[in-house]
């Protein structure tokens, strides 16, 4: 561009006078290194490079800064812009000179632009716009008031103080148009805020999500009618060619684009990537679409936004375009997107422009931004949720992010009234993201009073069990571990098979009950369902009076999948879960391919947040029994591992109830501290009344043994469990996991296993050590019940021994 446009440039984005004109060269090489007396940050390319890499490591640096005050990486990729434009170091001549000269920031401007343009186009991928069918009454009750209420607000209060504002926003679209962006929800700002607070799972998540998909159709309608306004105010004969342009591009991405893209999916071969033609020609047709949607009058990121739209979500296209795209994204361009917003954003401006200038602005701002929060939390009230989820609803729903900041710019508010809107927007989602986490707890429906545990499970009432399928992989195993379960007509078993898959390359998570839903299309979306059911409905073949299977499928994130899994159990009443571990490789159990890694994952959060027992199997060989082998009577012999405690008693309770199946033989090691040490009295007394229960009822049962062991620490203890490893070769171990186990039983153990914080110290080394031969191990954990402290809990403890009374007397009768 010329040099006088590019002053201009420079100080209409500051709200300064312009800079003195001076001419150098626009384009300069760096044959020479700084040993002969090269300046790099006279170099055009340098200073890019300069620059952005200083945008990624402040957007970095305040994210890591601000997480512990619970602020989203919007809010800190937000202020990292604002810092670095003129409100801030921008300022310093010598800064702009080195950093952003006129040779730089335009080039730096246009890569934050490709940045919008690409991470709209990504969140135009994950959307489902399948979600509007599914979308029920309540989403609808909540959308229409939500958006229609606020906007109605706020254009009465801007056309009342129309006259006191300048001459761009006292134009009529110009006022519906920032009325329309305080009123409406956009899809990429929620979506991101709650994947970071992991509540796409949750419910007032699912119902965000598809209120915001309702929301953004309104939006679109509401914006192509504005823009036709803002056409209109230069001529008819413009509003009429924009309204046909827009007509004529919409019609070809929907009868030329996406049957192009359904094409794509139907040629690629089940579980293979997409070819990288057909990526790299979509992602060429995303700026292409964007020069278009400029050229017609639109926002230059609609184009791609819309693009994205079209494309099927999930596998295999959309998952291999997320895959492809994100990272570079969200970590290299989108900080140049926020360098573009702070170059536009000047607070010295704000305090050299008037407040009667800015006051309009801001009462228009925040008549829609308080009455879409009031009318949000009062429409969410209505349709039955509580106040405090409510007020979440309304904190979610309120929030502006990157739409609004890009329709800011396109609508050209001034640079001091853009500035206020920025400065409102990082106040606000500073305020709103931490309130929410605080607010609502995704975790707490789950934490429940009532008892859900084997141990409690009257004699004849069905056994509820939910299994969580991660792979088909894990059938074998567990196919088999209810067939050693042993469901008969007068104990029943009632089995929710839960199929889990990754949620990539989509926004909204799937949660599917098969028995209730006809949803073939979404049943395409999970790789392993056909295989699945089959190998189930074959266990379930001649048990029908004593087996109830149900299926259910969901694709989430690794981060949320555990509430549907407490979800599933809670709703169904499960009394435990099954989560299937992988297989053991090289002496090590790995747990973190398939279930997530650390301290989120999805074992650790079911662990903690689980409504009824877990129960963490482990396969020890590539395969078990097979169906037929079972049917065949072929013996196994399975050994538990008491150690005492909560735990220990619920691995009992179900080795009682499996010791009814003729093929199997039990052995019970009960292992006591020498001389007491370390006894918890409570817990001793219950542990004996079970295992005297125990015994009284399979004494005469010469498939059961039972002994006990004397031990000083964990080196005896395990020397113990190494020595009945080698004396018989046991098919399954079951243990408790940790819960109350006397310390002095596990003295000096704490540093011998890696996996302790899954399956437990003595749970983990039998599982990992290839000393102790078998085919599977069963880790299991009885519920925690809410409010239970880690100390002795005289009250639930003393219940939990009144109810082993009674259990035991009930079925010693």
């Amino acid at each position: 561009m010329g040099f006088a446009r590019a002053a201009q440039f420079q100080a209409s984005n500051r709200g300064t006078a312009a800079f003195p004109l001076t001419c150098f060269r626009s384009q300069v090489s760096n044959p020479f290194s700084i040993f002969y007396r090269g300046n790099p940050v006279k170099f055009s390319f340098n200073v890019i490079l300069v620059a952005l890499i200083l945008n990624i490591l402040i957007s970095r640096a305040l994210h890591f800064l601000l997480k512990p005050l619970r602020q989203c990486r919007f809010v800190s990729q937000l202020i990292g812009g604002i810092m670095i434009g003129p409100s801030l170091m921008a300022r310093s001549p010598i800064f702009v000179s080195m950093v952003f000269p006129f040779t730089s920031d335009f080039l730096l401007k246009n890569l934050g632009l490709i940045g919008f343009m690409l991470f709209l186009f990504v969140s135009g991928v994950k959307m489902d716009i399948g979600l509007l069918k599914r979308s029920g009454r309540k989403q609808l009750c909540i959308a229409l008031p939500s958006v229609f209420v606020p906007l109605v607000v706020a254009s009465i209060v801007g056309f009342t103080t129309r006259e006191s504002m300048d001459t761009n926003l006292k134009k009529f679209a110009s006022i519906e148009a920032i009325a329309l962006s305080m009123s409406v929800t956009t899809f990429p700002i929620h979506y991101t805020v709650l994947e970071e607070l992991n509540l796409l799972s949750s419910e007032v998540g699912s119902m965000v999500m598809s209120t915001t998909i309702i929301s953004d159709t309104i939006a679109l309608n509401f914006m192509l009618a504005f823009e036709a306004m803002k056409q209109y105010e230069v001529s008819t004969y413009n509003a009429i060619l924009y309204m046909i342009s827009s007509m004529v591009f919409t019609s070809f991405l929907i009868v030329v684009v996406r049957p192009v893209m359904l094409s794509i999916i139907e040629n690629t071969p089940e579980g293979e990537a997409v070819d990288q033609f057909y990526v790299i020609s979509i992602f060429l047709a995303a700026f292409v679409l964007g020069f278009i949607t400029d050229m017609i009058g639109l926002a230059i990121c609609i184009g791609s936004f819309w693009l994205g739209l079209v494309i099927p979500d999930g596998p295999p296209l959309g998952v291999t375009l997320v895959e492809k795209c994100e990272t570079i994204t969200m970590q290299v361009f989108l900080p140049c997107s926020f360098a573009y917003i702070g170059f536009f954003t000047d607070f010295h401006a704000m305090k050299e422009a008037s407040w009667s200038a800015l006051r309009p602005l801001l009462g228009l701002v925040l008549s829609g931004y308080l009455s879409k929060l009031i009318t949000t939390m009062l429409a969410s009230k209505m349709v039955g949720l509580s106040w405090r989820d409510s007020l979440a609803m309304g904190l979610l729903l309120s929030m502006r992010g990157h739409a609004e900041l890009i329709l800011y710019i396109h609508w050209i508010v001034g640079v001091p009234g853009f500035s206020m809107l920025v400065f409102g927007n990082a106040i606000l989602m500073g305020i709103h993201v931490p309130l929410i986490s605080i607010l609502y707890d995704p975790s707490k429906p789950y934490m429940v009073d009532q008892r859900r545990t084997i141990q409690h499970t009257a004699p004849n009432d069905h056994l509820r069990i939910l299994l969580c399928i991660k792979d088909k992989e894990h059938l074998p195993s567990l196919v088999n571990l209810l067939q050693l379960s042993y469901p008969t007509v007068q104990n029943p078993f009632s089995i929710h098979a839960f199929h889990l898959v990754e949620l990539i390359g989509r926004a909204n998570p799937l949660f599917i009950d098969h028995q209730n839903q006809k949803l073939e299309e979404l049943v395409t979306r999970f790789p392993d369902w056909d295989k699945i059911h089959h190998a189930l409905n074959l266990y379930q073949q001649g048990k029908q009076d004593c087996v109830d299977l149900h299926f259910f499928s969901a694709s989430t994130t690794i981060v949320t999948m555990y509430q549907d899994v407490c979800k599933l159990a809670l709703v169904s009443g499960s009394v435990i879960i099954v989560l299937p571990l992988e297989k053991k490789f090289d002496g090590e159990i790995a747990t973190t391919k398939q279930w997530g890694g650390g301290n989120r994952s999805v074992i650790i959060q079911v662990l903690e947040n689980a409504p009824c027992s877990v129960g963490l199997l482990v396969d020890k060989v590539d395969r078990w029994y097979s169906q037929s082998q079972v049917s065949q009577e072929i013996a196994c012999n399975i050994i538990v591992l008491f150690l005492g405690g909560p735990d220990s008693r619920e691995a009992l309770s179900y080795s009682n109830m499996i010791v009814r199946n003729p093929r199997v033989s039990l052995t019970v090691v009960r292992f006591l501290s020498s001389n007491g040490e370390g006894d918890d009295k409570m817990q001793k007394k219950m542990d004996d009344k079970l295992v005297t229960s125990f015994w009284v009822q399979n004494e005469r049962n010469k498939r059961v043994a039972y002994r006990e062991v004397v031990v000083r620490d964990g080196a005896d203890t395990i020397a113990t469990i190494l020595g009945m490893a080698k004396e018989k070769y046991y098919d399954m171990w079951i243990v408790g996991r940790q819960q109350r186990i006397n310390p002095f039983l596990v003295e000096g153990l704490s540093t011998w296993t890696d996996n302790q914080e899954e399956l437990g110290i003595i749970g983990d080394y039998v599982s990992s050590s290839d000393c102790v031969n078998a085919d599977s191990v069963l880790v299991i954990q009885k519920q925690v019940l809410r409010g239970r402290v880690s100390n002795a809990n005289v009250v639930v403890a003393s219940l939990d021994y009144v109810a082993t009374l009674i259990r035991g007397w009930i079925l010693c009768r």
